[in-house]
């Protein structure tokens, strides 16, 4: 049976990767991750937890330690953001082209300079090409079950890619919400144990893995990554409605959720816990008359192209608003993909709460206003100082 518990978005993480039986753990502290990871190292202490703790010198060694871990066959989790993130970089691609995987917590935050430690999308956004499955989650509840989903990901013998699951620093991890937390005898018998069918590091059978990836080979490596990143959004839909089954919480169809889009003729398109005060504008432009959407994309990468298509086939006016920026370009990334897959739609793009600047329902409501009376490709920057 669930029980309700009030916890911030770090603890609903840890909880999740506790419920799941994760069995190595390496990580290092940073702003605004930190207590994830602190309290699965108590989980460990006091033996609630049968795992390994790995306390290592930086993110990239913390990465390191899950790739090794993961290439032996053992469920991993690690959290970072930030600067912790960028600093992982170069093992990111490593671990999604040994195709581990590795599920791992980012608490979105700004990356700097200047030195920043609040909330925007930046750094996720700058890993979108690393390999990664990403999932942006709404809220606490939706963090802990997305966790739980992660690994279900990863672990599918036709995917086996790493997955990140992102949650907005401070906004999520820093609040506490009521969350269900599922019994964790049935999580545990909806994960399974994880048993690799594949080659792994194994003393008794010598391999050899992230080989030299010679012109004769690299490319077809990469071509398979790709596919098999594309061919993860069927499993995404399939693992999001067995959780449903089991848990009674699902979230869209895995890759997007809809709201309000019925005869929504203005419809806003975002991602992570901004969404929340989007449906809040939403009902109460509602109720004076004023029939405005959200399509939330859940998950970033795969891009749900054809949802996205579908779902926004009746509007005439599409607002992406991005907590990040394409420097050069003058859009958001979330703008870019829309804008490649619409085709006769007016699509405009706001930037908006850049280093943890407030995104306050006034303001979604100006970008609605706008939208509305814009042209097509226009970017507009909200709430900037004069």
């Amino acid at each position: 049976m669930e029980k309700i518990d009030i916890i911030t978005g770090t603890t609903a993480a840890a909880m999740a990767a506790k419920l799941s039986n994760v069995e190595v753990i390496a990580a290092y502290p940073i702003t605004p991750q930190s207590h994830c990871v602190e309290a699965l190292a108590k989980y460990v202490a006091d033996g609630e937890l049968d795992a390994e703790f790995v306390k290592v010198e930086s993110e990239h060694s913390a990465m390191a330690t899950c790739i090794g871990a993961s290439a032996t066959g053992v469920r991993t989790f690690t959290a970072t953001a930030s600067q912790g993130l960028a600093l992982m970089h170069e093992m990111l691609y490593i671990a999604s082209g040994m195709r581990l995987p590795i599920v791992m917590l980012n608490t979105n935050r700004a990356l700097s300079a200047p030195i920043n430690i609040w909330c925007d999308q930046q750094d996720s956004i700058a890993e979108r090409d690393s390999g990664w499955i990403q999932i942006y989650a709404e809220d606490n509840q939706e963090t802990l079950d997305s966790v739980v989903q992660a690994f279900k990901i990863a672990e599918d013998e036709e995917v086996l890619l790493p997955v990140m699951v992102n949650i907005d620093g401070f906004i999520l991890t820093h609040t506490v919400e009521p969350v269900a937390i599922p019994d964790e005898e049935k999580v545990r018998e909806y994960l399974g144990i994880y048993e690799p069918k594949h080659a792994y590091l194994d003393p008794d059978r010598p391999i050899t893995q992230g080989p030299v990836g010679v012109p004769e080979c690299y490319m077809e490596t990469r071509k398979d990554l790709n596919d098999a990143i594309e061919g993860s959004r069927e499993v995404i839909k399939r693992v999001n409605e067995e959780y449903y089954k089991l848990f009674n919480r699902k979230y869209g169809n895995g890759l997007v959720e809809g709201y309000n889009l019925e005869d929504a003729d203005t419809v806003l398109v975002a991602m992570g816990s901004v969404c929340g005060t989007i449906k809040y504008v939403i009902n109460e432009l509602k109720e004076k008359g004023k029939n405005v959407g959200l399509l939330r994309i859940r998950t970033y990468r795969p891009f749900p192209k054809e949802d996205v298509v579908e779902m926004l086939k009746d509007a005439n006016n599409v607002a992406v608003l991005d907590k990040n920026i394409s420097l050069g370009f003058n859009m958001g990334a979330l703008g870019i993909d829309v804008s490649s897959v619409l085709k006769n739609k007016k699509v405009c793009n706001y930037i908006v709460g850049l280093g943890g600047r407030d995104i306050t329902p006034q303001d979604i409501e100006e970008i609605i206003s706008h939208v509305e009376g814009a042209k097509d490709g226009e970017t507009k920057w909200i709430n900037l100082k004069e």
